[in-house]
C-alpha cells in the first residue's frame, strides 16, 4: 500500500500512521487543550495584567474542518480568559468549557449530554491535567513538546509543537482516518477561482 499525501507530508512510516489512524476510526468529537495545544503554551502578561496569547490559524481550520467532517471540537481549559472566549467564538464553535480544574469532571457530563462514550471521542493534550482525558480517550495525541508522561499516555505525538500547527496535524490524521480528508479537500479545490477562500 503506498502512502497517502497526508502520510508523506509528516515524514512518518506508513505503518506508524496506519496505527494510529486505526485509533482515530469512528471518532465523533474530539476535545483539545488550549495552553501548549492551540498556543505555545507561553503567556504574555501586560502592565494592567491583561495577558496575551497567539494561536495558530492552520489550528484554527482544523478544528473548522473537523466540524464540517462530523466530528464535534470541544474546548475544556484550566484557564480563563477573554482572549481565549474571542477565538473560540470567531471559530464558531458551540462546546467550551472555561477554568477547569478537574478536567474530566467536567468532560465527562458534557460526553453525557451529547450522547457520546469515551471511544468515539479522542483528546489532546499536553501537560499532568490533560491526563484524566488522555487516558480515557478512543484517540490521545499530544504535541510535540508535550510533557513526557503525556507523550507516554498518548497514541499520536505530533511533528508540530503546540501553537504551530499540532492541533491541526491531529485534526488532519482523524479526518483522514474517517474518510473525510479528500472530500473536505476537493471541496475546497472546487471553491478555488482564482483566489484563496
Amino acid at each position: 500500500m503506498g502512502t497517502t499525501p497526508l502520510q508523506a507530508a509528516l515524514r512518518f512510516p506508513p505503518e506508524l500512521l496506519l496505527k494510529a489512524q486505526g485509533r482515530a476510526l469512528g471518532l465523533k468529537a474530539a476535545i483539545f487543550d488550549v495552553d501548549g495545544v492551540l498556543t505555545d503554551g507561553r503567556i504574555y502578561i501586560g502592565e494592567q495584567g491583561e495577558s496575551f496569547k497567539a494561536f495558530s490559524t492552520l489550528d484554527g481550520h482544523g478544528l473548522k474542518l473537523l466540524a464540517q467532517g462530523s466530528i464535534t471540537p470541544i474546548i475544556i481549559t484550566g484557564r480563563d480568559s477573554p482572549a481565549v472566549r474571542r477565538r473560540v467564538a470567531d471559530l464558531g464553535l458551540q462546546h467550551a468549557v472555561y477554568g477547569a480544574k478537574d478536567k474530566y469532571a467536567v468532560a465527562q457530563p458534557l460526553l453525557d449530554q451529547l450522547g457520546l462514550q469515551w471511544d468515539e471521542v479522542a483528546a489532546m493534550g499536553d501537560d499532568w491535567p490533560d491526563l484524566p482525558l488522555l487516558t480515557r480517550a478512543g484517540f490521545a495525541c499530544a504535541p510535540a513538546q508535550a510533557h513526557a508522561e503525556v507523550k507516554a499516555a498518548a497514541h499520536y505525538i505530533t511533528t508540530a509543537a503546540g501553537g504551530h500547527g499540532a492541533a491541526r496535524e491531529c485534526c488532519d490524521l482523524m479526518l483522514q482516518a474517517n474518510g473525510r480528508y479528500q472530500q473536505l479537500l476537493n471541496g475546497h479545490l472546487d471553491t478555488l477561482d482564482g483566489g484563496h477562500p
